[in-house]
């Protein structure tokens, strides 16, 4: 068997207020936080973990996330796009058979349908709710992106439990992080070198995860700390190396590809 590898990506940053990140603190002062994602290069392909920002946000975002665009405002380039990116690092794009969503906010979708053939795998309850979000959050969810015409979605239910086993061999595994939004999902990858816990939102920062503060975004408060606290429970359990959703210190020291994990 091969060596698995874990690729950081970063598709530009989002300008945005501090309490959006950190809950009533800030004093609505300007933030800049990074947008990244993931590919986990498998002997059996490669993984995609959510995409960043949508390309299309690169040259017209009001025209592809409407109002939310002037207070949530996306900087990237079209090279910052996933597809292009990952063509940049010497990834073959056709080994693509999965793309993971760790939720279906809007800057996690930009892989959606841009893989042909790739199973995309979500939490159904993270679907179910973003195709009818309530009015406060109708606009984190872009309809023309998650609702992509030929994509192969693979729903995973909450009868099935926390975990995940996504390939069978225990290299990746879907925990269940509900707090953020109502179907959050976080991912343990177990590298050639070393596990590695991606957090995502379930931890926008680092001060989320060690408890410090609570994130600005919230479906659930009491979700959202009950899954950091499931989350540092698998941490402890493996070691892992532990990356937060948009924690900008952090990131800046995170190896990106085509250095890997």
């Amino acid at each position: 068997m091969g060596e698995v590898r874990l690729y950081m990506f970063q598709t530009g940053t989002l300008k945005c207020k501090y309490h959006d990140i950190y809950l009533n603190q800030g004093e609505g002062r300007d933030w800049e936080i990074p947008v990244p994602f993931y590919v986990v290069d498998h002997p059996r392909g490669l993984i995609v973990i959510d995409g960043g920002t949508p390309v299309e946000c690169a040259t017209d975002p009001h025209g592809h996330w409407g109002a939310t665009a002037d207070f949530f405002v996306p900087v990237l380039d079209e090279k910052d796009g996933c597809v292009a990116q990952m063509q940049a690092a010497g990834l073959d794009t056709s080994r693509v058979t999965h793309v993971v969503l760790s939720h279906l906010h809007l800057d996690h979708v930009g892989a959606v349908g841009r893989f042909p053939g790739a199973r995309h795998v979500v939490q159904r309850t993270e679907m179910d709710y973003a195709r009818s979000p309530d009015w406060f959050q109708v606009g984190a969810y872009i309809q023309s992106d998650i609702n992509r015409a030929g994509v192969d979605w693979f729903f995973l239910e909450d009868s099935w439990g926390d975990f995940y086993d996504l390939l069978g061999d225990g290299t990746i595994t879907l925990i269940r992080s509900p707090g953020h939004t109502v179907g959050h999902q976080s991912i343990l990858v177990k590298t050639a070198h070393q596990n590695v816990l991606l957090a995502v939102d379930a931890a926008d920062t680092l001060d989320h995860w060690e408890e410090k503060a609570l994130p600005g975004a919230l479906h659930s408060a009491v979700d959202a700390v009950r899954s950091v606290r499931k989350l540092r429970a698998v941490q402890e359990n493996t070691g892992a190396l532990v990356v937060a959703g948009h924690d900008p210190e952090q990131w800046a020291a995170m190896k990106r590809a085509p250095a890997y994990y």
